[in-house]
């Protein structure tokens, strides 16, 4: 469990965010300006809280009421910055072991780094240095992983390089991190819980899942970075057609590509401008999706959209509508529809495994 309960005050701004999370990778998520940063290198050390209280587990990091402050080299916390900061005049393998060298044989191999390591930083790409970075803070034995938007400097094939790594970390080294993002992609792939953050407060908590699919967090994330998060997995393969048919709860999709072998567990954003509503079941449609579903939710958002909340199965699901086509339609809370999903609709950055 991590629990941070603190404040702040930056010039202007201030810092008032509180919020606890179970182990598993949080992101933390929100606009530039929001406070992401600070939160994180409060956490690690690099900023000190003018008042509250931050615990990993049963260490206590920082308490003003109790004096307790542990110095960064205490902590116990690996920490991986935008740019990799590797030293350039040492090996990969050098760079790894260099603030120790615990589990190695493993985290080498679990981020793909056996071929690197006699490689000097110069001769890397940007997803092979992120890598050695990783490598090198999980090698000092952390309690709490700490990345602060890793990919952000990274352009898309290097992201989609590495976001694979990432995934088997949380996977299988399961060592709990919290993730800053501004890339609601990034987020829906790797996150188990999302703290979203606005204006230095905590604006809402939970996990993945849940918090992007209520229409109240449309607004928080933006309009065209909106969409659900579910988990699905493969059921079978149109290899004449090129489709992968994934089941989950409320049905079944039909997505390009192949995702993964039979039985493997997916998880998939569905943006919700991408979600077309129905009152009857169309016919002679392109789109190879329509899924039978229960309004829960409507709301107006800040601009002529609204957000619809939607239940397929057990999943949640949003679509986002001009309030024009709501009041056109009359959809109402309790309503059954059908929503409609383009197969191109989800992006490959928006699959994970």
């Amino acid at each position: 469990m991590i629990s941070v309960d603190i404040k702040k005050r930056l010039g202007d701004f201030q810092l008032d965010a509180q919020f606890e999370v179970p182990a598993g990778v949080t992101a933390i998520f929100g606009r530039s300006g929001s406070g992401k940063t600070s939160l994180v290198n409060a956490v690690a050390g690099l900023l000190r809280p003018d008042a509250g209280r931050i615990a990993v587990g049963d260490t206590v990091l920082y308490d003003s009421t109790q004096k307790t402050h542990l110095p960064p080299q205490q902590r116990r916390i690996g920490y991986v910055f935008q740019d990799a900061r590797l030293f350039p005049h040492m090996t990969v393998m050098r760079n790894l072991t260099y603030g120790g060298d615990h589990d190695a044989e493993r985290v080498i191999g679990v981020l793909g780094l056996e071929h690197l390591l006699t490689r000097m930083p110069a001769g890397l790409s940007g997803g092979e240095r992120q890598r050695v970075a990783l490598g090198r803070a999980l090698m000092c034995n952390p309690q709490l992983l700490l990345m602060d938007e890793p990919l952000a400097a990274l352009d898309a094939p290097r992201k989609a390089e590495i976001l694979p790594f990432i995934e088997r970390l949380r996977d299988e080294v399961k060592i709990p991190m919290l993730y800053v993002s501004h890339d609601v992609s990034e987020v829906a792939r790797l996150a188990t819980t999302l703290v979203v953050l606005e204006a230095g407060q905590v604006a809402t908590v939970g996990p993945v899942g849940t918090v992007l699919s209520q229409p109240a967090t449309v607004p928080l994330v933006g309009v065209r970075a909106a969409g659900a998060v579910i988990t699905t997995k493969v059921a079978g393969r149109l290899l004449d057609d090129g489709l992968t048919e994934l089941a989950f709860s409320g049905g079944r999709l039909m997505l390009p590509g192949i995702l993964g072998v039979l039985g493997q567990t997916v998880r998939i954003r569905i943006p919700a401008q991408d979600v077309i509503l129905a009152k009857d079941r169309p016919t002679g449609l392109s789109a190879l999706n329509v899924l039978p579903v229960t309004i829960t939710q409507v709301e107006q958002g800040r601009g002529p959209g609204m957000a619809v909340g939607l239940l397929a199965g057990k999943d949640h699901l949003l679509a986002r509508v001009t309030r024009r086509s709501a009041l056109r339609m009359e959809l109402a809370v309790g309503q059954q529809i059908f929503a409609i999903i383009k197969a191109t609709a989800v992006g490959p950055e928006d699959i994970g495994r």
